[in-house]
């Protein structure tokens, strides 16, 4: 009723409709060839290439003894793609190559919600499949005369809220033509089937179950009563996140990088009209708390109309770090503006000092790459890819990858375009009114759940202070009277010399990530958690002021992913819930003027009361997944000689933490390699008596022989045969071990 289906199939043999399917399929034959060359250059051949496998895949029949009468060309297709995208596009081929170009655009549009004129078009592969035409004939009942079948028995059975009489048939006494009236249960050998009230089935003539709603309104709804608030609630929280997590399937599907394709580092997210977080699909959490922050900072800062599209990575608009690049996409309805839906992606490659993009050195936000200004990559549905092309190419220290940049960001604007016609369509189906509704009632479910869990806390004062590598202090005091809660940040450093400084929007994100793991409910992260909340976060390391000379602008690039993940530990020392995680996502850097290549590598995480760590996991701040072996080599000119768990790293305890990992990586070329981490000087702490996580280390082992130690924040240049090896920290233990 809730998806409004007003007709349901129940095929005969349903239990065993999958195999009994596979059963009587036709059978069919396949012949392809891949090209990889320019369309214009074979357009005109791809007739006589379709002929020739029209014949290898009748031939594959022959060859088995099939009839060869009986042998049918079923389809004809040719897989196209822009030059340097991954991912083709079928068009089917009808005799002619007329309309092969048309229909690309077509569909290309529909896919990515743009098209994008003066790049050529590569065929990618020809396709043609033979079918053996051996259909079986089921023999089918006609002038059916309806009739009402008796039932075999009663039983009583609770339905709607009430025990009741309902009638019970089995499907091999009913024949076609057979009208039973809901509530009844339909059984067989293989499945149950219950007809519920203001339903009918009916038997057609091949014995296929036809359930069709009854007692249809005016307005095409069912009579059947309301559905609780919760239940709806529930419904539309899914149908929310399902928004997103479709945005991000689009993203992977349609992205060029590994960075996106491979290692998953994005996040997808749908907000309301205000800008304020709803719901997100599960993907980064240092990206998603501080989406809203982004988003209301542009509505004050730039105009936002029908067809735009805002594009951004500057932190002083609640960017993260200039990797990670973010498009912000209004979604209207009859001109009034509904919410919005926002995607942000770290490319490998957004140019600075060094390859890759994370200069460990850098002194100012300009020596990390290149800054983009909010500006509108789409306005009034056009798309200004010319104007971004010549921000990355004309930044002092430019992009060194522009084309892998311009095709993942057309993979973030088709999925943004998928996520806005994903939205329209919940409206169309549910009305705007009832979506608008619902987008309240889950922010005020979220900030009730969170207000229910301040009040479980026992009240007063929660202090925790942390220090990074360096000595930079990180102080946090929470507050807790009855259902609010007061987080100050007051005492933590001062502005970062280096690039470990943070700002609002990622503090946010730290905050909503930890209070979310307070909730013991799954909801999605969502702006209604921080409604209980005051944040107080003073100028300094947390708070950084951006001037518009890029060149006094401080560096953010490991505030990020570095300082991120300690002050995540520090708050949870704060609460004491959880033992330090290795509080580091070790990145790794490393590439050339032709390549860049990022991975961040799983550590331990830190015992709780009641379990141990989790070993080899990637975790808190990010949730990304390391590169797979097999593309890493593929892809880069390196070798990983292995990758293991780093035993007894975990601290020890009445709850062990977690282990983390050794990583060997031999080099096959010159690279320039870069690191970001920390836990080299500190150790993960352990709560309640556990013991403390070993200190991650990392080393290079020359081709020589000899050893290079490295520091946590370090650059090297890697010679060929050198192997650069990294031991990840493990987690903090829990409670003394018992005697």
């Amino acid at each position: 009723d809730m998806l409004k289906i007003n007709k349901i199939v129940f095929p005969l043999d349903a239990g065993l409709l999958s195999a009994y399917g596979i059963g009587n399929a036709g059978i069919e034959k396949f012949s392809e060839k891949q090209l990889l060359l320019p369309l214009n250059n074979v357009i005109d051949n791809i007739p006589g290439i379709i002929n020739e496998l029209g014949v290898n895949a009748s031939n594959k029949f022959v060859s088995e003894g099939f009839d060869p009468e009986k042998i049918l060309i079923k389809s004809s297709s040719v897989s196209l793609r822009f030059v340097g995208q991954e991912n083709s596009i079928d068009i089917p081929f009808f005799n002619n190559t007329t309309n092969i170009i048309s229909e690309y655009k077509k569909r290309y549009i529909k896919v990515f919600g743009h098209w994008t004129e003066n790049r050529e078009i590569e065929i990618e592969s020809v396709r043609v499949v033979a079918y053996f035409s051996d259909e079986k004939k089921f023999a089918i009942k006609r002038n059916l005369k309806g009739y009402y079948p008796e039932p075999e028995k009663m039983i009583n059975s609770f339905l709607d809220g009430n025990w009741k009489e309902i009638p019970v048939y089995l499907t091999k006494n009913l024949n076609p033509g057979a009208n039973i009236n809901g509530p009844a249960i339909i059984l067989d050998k293989y499945s149950t089937c219950l007809i519920e009230n203001n339903w009918i089935l009916s038997i057609d003539g091949y014995g296929t179950c036809l359930i069709s709603k009854i007692h249809i309104n005016a307005n095409g709804h069912s009579n059947k009563k309301n559905w609780k608030k919760e239940v709806e609630l529930e419904i539309f929280t899914n149908r929310f996140m399902a928004i997103a997590e479709h945005m991000g399937a689009m993203l992977e599907r349609t992205s060029l990088s590994v960075n996106i394709k491979e290692r998953l580092d994005y996040s997808c997210a749908l907000l309301d009209s205000n800008g304020e977080l709803v719901a997100n699909a599960p993907h980064i959490p240092v990206h998603l708390g501080g989406l809203g922050m982004c988003v209301r900072a542009l509505i004050k800062s730039i105009s936002i109309e029908p067809g735009d599209t805002i594009i951004t990575n500057h932190p002083r608009y609640g960017g993260s770090h200039l990797p990670d690049i973010t498009l912000i996409t209004p979604v209207y309805h009859n001109n009034h503006r509904i919410g919005f839906v926002v995607n942000r992606a770290h490319h490998a490659e957004i140019g600075g000092t060094r390859p890759a993009s994370m200069p460990p050195d850098a002194r100012n936000l300009e020596e990390e790459g290149v800054v983009i200004n909010p500006f509108h990559l789409v306005k009034k549905d056009k798309v200004y890819w010319d104007k971004l092309k010549l921000i990355l190419k004309n930044a002092k220290y430019p992009s060194r990858a522009i084309d892998e940049n311009l095709a993942d960001l057309n993979a973030a604007l088709a999925a943004n375009i998928n996520g806005e016609r994903a939205l329209l369509s919940l409206v169309n189906e549910q009305s705007v009114d009832k979506v608008l509704l619902y987008m309240r009632y889950l922010k005020e479910h979220a900030e009730n759940k969170m207000r229910e869990t301040l009040n479980n806390i026992p009240k007063g004062v929660y202090f925790a202070k942390e220090y990074l590598d360096d000595g930079s202090e990180l102080k946090v005091k929470i507050t807790i009277i009855g259902s609010e809660c007061e987080i100050d940040f007051t005492g933590s450093a001062d502005v970062h010399i280096g690039n470990l400084n943070a700002n609002p929007a990622i503090v946010h994100s730290v905050v909503i990530y930890v209070l979310r793991l307070l909730l013991a409910e799954n909801i999605p992260l969502n702006d209604g958690i921080l409604n209980p909340v005051k944040i107080i976060i003073p100028n300094g390391i947390l708070n950084p002021v951006f001037p518009d000379d890029l060149s006094k602008c401080p560096a953010v690039v490991g505030g990020n992913v570095e300082l991120s993940q300690r002050l995540t530990d520090t708050m949870l020392k704060a609460f004491g819930i959880i033992a330090c995680s290795q509080g580091t996502m070790n990145n790794l850097l490393f590439g050339n003027e032709n390549y860049s290549y990022y991975e961040t590598i799983c550590g331990g995480c830190g015992a709780g009361k009641n379990f141990h760590g989790e070993s080899a996991v990637h975790h808190h701040m990010t949730n990304t997944r390391i590169t797979d072996p097999e593309v890493m080599e593929l892809r880069y000119p390196v070798r990983l000689l292995s990758f293991e768990i780093r035993r007894d790293s975990g601290g020890n305890g009445n709850f062990n933490g977690g282990n983390g990992v050794v990583r060997k990586i031999l080099f096959k070329k010159n690279a320039s390699l870069s690191l970001l981490s920390q836990h080299r000087k500190y150790s993960p702490y352990g709560l309640e008596g556990g013991q403390d996580g070993k200190r991650g280390e990392q080393y290079i082992i020359r081709n020589n022989g000899d050893k290079e130690l490295l520091e946590g924040i370090d650059a090297t240049e890697m010679q060929k045969g050198d192997v650069f090896v990294i031991k990840s920290p493990g987690g903090g233990g829990f409670g003394q071990i018992s005697k």
